[in-house]
């Protein structure tokens, strides 16, 4: 039977990462507010687990403290939860070329001495400063890292670096998009290096200074931090399993009708965040026109498979690295395998480690159809190859999750689709439309994005 309608001024559809930051600040503003999420839990993505003494994440591993509003988030869920920052000795980068790892350059003796790039391209570095910088706004990242810095540094630093960030292809991956701080980089000083130097002179507030640019995650996993804004904003302002909404503009209002266990559910709001895939939009608001509609939702997204591998006790071998990543060029059926033991306390026993293999992405989606039993051989077969386990060392745990949709794509088309969604909030006054189809896609974006978005409703602020 119908429930009768309830009135609120603000719904959130997804209680992900970007969902739940937006309603823990507008709770924390005194605003009437309500989340609709589709799942039996919050937290969207981010899941993490405690299983055998590993502790280990389904969905994102890291964020990156490259905005304050990061340090202002946790410092306002205190104690409630405690950021974590990857320790020192984590820092190191691995890249694979031919038979094993090899670090990535973190200063000029590295550089010089490394094997990933060629002596050409080594040289050729130091001219980066005076090249012309690029007139194509579309450049790929593939193309504008090959015009500044030579096809090795695309092949052996850029195309692995795009594999652990998108899982993507660098010849897709539009720059001003996909990396607009380096776009940026060379648009306003002519060159990354020259532009490093500068921003690095440039003056900062106290604020600006919270942004240190560290790895971190969370004590006890990424699911404290969504925990810990879930119970700030207080369950009865969470509706879970909510499925079929949609959401009609009704006389300066929104109307929601949606199905929950306890049957259909109605309900109108003075505005609308919503938060969700771009594949989720043409259910929820049917009240777009298609073609504009078109423009959005056609974001695509590459499939994952990440697998959690961890071993009791490793002997005489050590992991002390952020992890390593595989160029697309060397032909392997892995992405990348992080280190989050090397990086933070408690995910493994006290002498084991535990490894996150990332396999799939745009370039080898069909290793995503392969059945358990499979994956497992792969992962047994790098064990051996990559990381020189001897033959027959069992892992104590492998878990695999499988992400259809994992990591979208900001292609050629995200200009236009950027274009539309600005469109259709100025049509529609009250709406606003976030999540990963703009913004930038780590954690830390989404945090920003959302502590923008609050404050856009806070303060009244329409289409900013």
């Amino acid at each position: 039977m119908q429930k009768e309608v309830k009135h609120t001024d603000i719904v959130i559809i997804g209680a992900g990462l970007t969902g739940l930051t937006t309603g823990f600040w507008l709770k924390k503003a005194g605003k009437d507010l309500l989340i609709l999420e589709r799942s039996n839990r919050t937290g969207g993505q981010i899941h993490s687990f405690q299983e055998e003494g590993f502790l280990f994440e389904s969905g994102p591993n890291t964020g990156v403290v490259s905005y304050p509003e990061i340090i202002e988030l946790f410092e306002a869920l205190s104690p409630k939860c405690s950021l974590e920052t990857a320790r020192e000795a984590s820092k190191c980068r691995l890249i694979w070329k031919g038979d094993r790892f090899h670090a990535l350059p973190a200063g000029l003796i590295q550089a010089v001495t490394t094997p990933l790039f060629t002596l050409k391209d080594k040289f050729r570095i130091l001219g980066e400063p005076f090249r012309k910088k690029g007139t194509n706004p579309n450049e790929s990242v593939a193309e504008l890292a090959a015009r500044r810095l030579g096809k090795s540094f695309v092949r052996y630093a850029v195309d692995p670096f795009l594999s652990g960030v998108y899982a993507g292809d660098p010849n897709k991956l539009i720059t001003r998009y996909a990396l607009p701080k380096l776009y940026n980089l060379e648009q306003q000083y002519g060159s990354f290096i020259r532009g490093s130097i500068a921003k690095a002179k440039q003056p900062k507030t106290d604020r600006d200074k919270l942004a240190t640019k560290k790895v971190f995650s969370v004590k006890g996993g990424l699911n404290k931090l969504t925990d810990a804004m879930t119970e700030a904003i207080g369950t009865e302002r969470i509706l879970l399993e909510t499925e079929n909404i949609s959401i009609q503009p009704v006389k300066g209002q929104w109307e929601l009708t949606f199905h929950t266990p306890e049957g259909p559910q109605s309900l109108v709001a003075k505005h609308i965040v919503t938060t969700t895939g771009a594949y989720t939009l043409p259910q929820l608001l049917p009240f777009v026109p298609k073609e504009q509609m078109d423009k959005i939702s056609n974001l695509f997204y590459a499939p994952v498979v990440q697998v959690s591998v961890g071993f009791n006790d490793t002997g005489k071998q050590h992991f002390q690295a952020f992890g390593g990543l595989v160029p697309s060029c060397e032909k392997k059926d892995v992405l990348g395998i992080l280190y989050p033991s090397a990086c933070f306390e408690g995910r493994s026993p006290q002498k084991g480690t535990l490894f996150s293999f990332f396999i799939g992405g745009v370039q080898r989606s069909e290793l995503t159809s392969l059945s358990d039993e499979e994956l497992k051989a792969l992962i047994r077969r790098e064990l051996h190859n990559m990381l020189k386990f001897p033959a027959g060392k069992e892992p104590d745990l492998i878990r695999i999750f499988r992400h259809q949709r994992a990591i979208p794509q900001y292609e050629l088309s995200s200009g236009e689709r950027f274009q539309t969604i600005e469109k259709i909030e100025k049509q529609y006054p009250g709406l606003i439309l976030a999540g990963n189809i703009k913004g930038g896609i780590g954690m830390a974006d989404r945090i920003h994005q959302a502590s923008k978005v609050a404050e856009r409703l806070i303060h009244g602020i329409q289409n900013a």
